[in-house]
């Protein structure tokens, strides 16, 4: 079992940056690949980036290559979303998630557990 608690978001400016922070709990973390969806106004859920549980491999969505980096602290049972060049179209509710597998998945429905969300609008 695996619980997790999103925070840093906040409003920024276009062109800012922020780091989103997911806690987890659990004995079980370190072995988990994470990653970050989001939820913009009106839209569905998109996958935004994941880690393996080692923090080797990580894969990002089209849109934020470049732009986000995701990490890890397995010490610290903690996971990283960094976020630069933010623009308006990153506005959305984002959201940790975490599988009990070693290797990132895109999909959703792959991801056991889930986080409550942490809110990011970015002003254009």
């Amino acid at each position: 079992q695996v619980q997790l608690v999103e925070s840093g978001g906040e409003l920024v400016q276009a062109g800012g940056s922020l780091r989103l922070s997911c806690a987890a709990s659990g004995r079980t973390f370190s072995n988990s690949a994470m990653g970050w969806f989001r939820q913009g106004p009106g839209k569905e859920s998109e996958f935004v980036a994941g880690i393996s549980w080692n923090g080797y491999s990580t894969l990002y969505a089209d849109s934020v290559k470049g732009r986000f980096t995701i990490s890890r602290d397995n010490a610290k049972n903690t996971v990283y979303l960094q976020m630069d060049s933010l623009k308006s179209e990153d506005t959305a509710v984002y959201f940790c998630a975490a599988r009990s597998y070693r290797v990132v998945h895109t999909n959703p429905l792959m991801y056991e557990y889930w986080g409550q969300g942490t809110q990011v609008t970015v002003s254009s």
